[in-house]
């Protein structure tokens, strides 16, 4: 059930033990959320453990580090988490059907947690978990701002994407005035890649494909690649983003080989594409200009699924 942000605050001050859950394959938002309330619950005197299902990127050490999930919690808050699907296989075996409460900015969101505080007008989820920390009566120490800045400006591009509201970028002035590094954190998030990382984009830039005259640039990363440029699926979300930098483009599709063999597609789009309605067709979702799923079959098959799908929206 959709609830309001009282309500939200509400629950949190009423409970004690609490596992907050990130989605897999995490982001900058997804972890500023987790991060950020764990801190503001931990200041209150309660228990509060972050964790996630896939390895968590060195580069985000500096909000914390996730903990293991080896202890009962009272509570269980999804946060960034449209669809228990992206939770990860495992934590979506053990979790998906026990979430007491999600904080999301997803208009896709599946409603599959107990409660759900919504507000897809909200450029991150970084957002939404602000307001309840304020609704905590927590101050806003160094550590938070940085959490819920990462979440702010990695959401929206280093504020570059039309997802950016005003709100945003008063939110992202406040978190500076608390002590939020924004420099710093736009520097490791924006402008710094590792050479395995660069080696990874010189594959995946060389076997770009182009379809329907122009308007789809189409990147496909596979596990040899991996193997062949020393680097792995923590790097790789940067590269979602280039497809659609390609004058022309409406949509530019990132198709990256999973160790189980089924393929995450990430889409992004300029505004004559809802990528979110493409996705959802394949049983994914997200936002109109950025949105995922996931495909089944060999490369050849999965590409003509994924490409089958955008023709009707093209």
């Amino acid at each position: 059930m959709i609830i309001d942000l009282n309500s939200a605050v509400e629950f949190l001050k009423n409970n004690n033990n609490f596992l907050i859950l990130v989605h897999g394959h995490p982001d900058g938002d997804t972890l500023g959320c987790g991060f950020a309330l764990r801190e503001a619950l931990a200041s209150l005197g309660k228990t509060a453990r972050v964790c996630c299902n896939d390895p968590v990127p060195e580069k985000f050490n500096y909000m914390g580090k996730a903990d293991g999930d080896d202890f009962t919690p009272d509570k269980i808050i999804a946060v960034d988490v449209a669809d228990t699907k992206l939770l990860g296989k495992n934590f979506e075996e053990k979790y998906g059907n026990k979430v007491d409460l999600c904080i999301d900015h997803h208009g896709s969101n599946r409603l599959y947690a107990e409660r759900t505080l919504l507000d897809s007008s909200a450029a991150a989820a970084c957002e939404i978990v602000l307001q309840v920390i304020d609704g905590l009566g927590v101050d806003i120490s160094k550590l938070i701002a940085n959490c819920i800045y990462t979440g702010l400006t990695t959401d929206t591009g280093c504020f570059r994407y039309s997802n950016v509201t005003p709100r945003t970028m008063r939110l992202a002035a406040d978190m500076i005035e608390a002590g939020a590094e924004n420099a710093k954190i736009n520097t490791v998030m924006f402008e710094t890649k590792t050479k395995t990382y660069v080696a990874l984009e010189r594959l995946a830039l060389d076997g770009m494909k182009m379809y329907f005259d122009g308007q789809c640039a189409f990147i496909t990363i596979t596990q040899e690649m991996y193997r062949l440029s020393g680097s792995d699926e923590t790097e790789v979300d940067a590269i979602a983003s280039i497809p659609r930098q390609i004058e022309g483009v409406k949509v530019g599709v990132t198709m990256r080989e999973k160790t189980d063999g089924t393929f995450k597609i990430s889409m992004r789009s300029s505004e004559a594409v809802d990528v979110s309605e493409v996705c959802a067709t394949m049983g994914g979702g997200g936002h109109p200009r950025a949105a995922g799923c996931t495909v089944t079959g060999d490369i050849e098959k999965a590409t003509e699924t994924v490409l089958s799908n955008i023709k009707k929206f093209i």
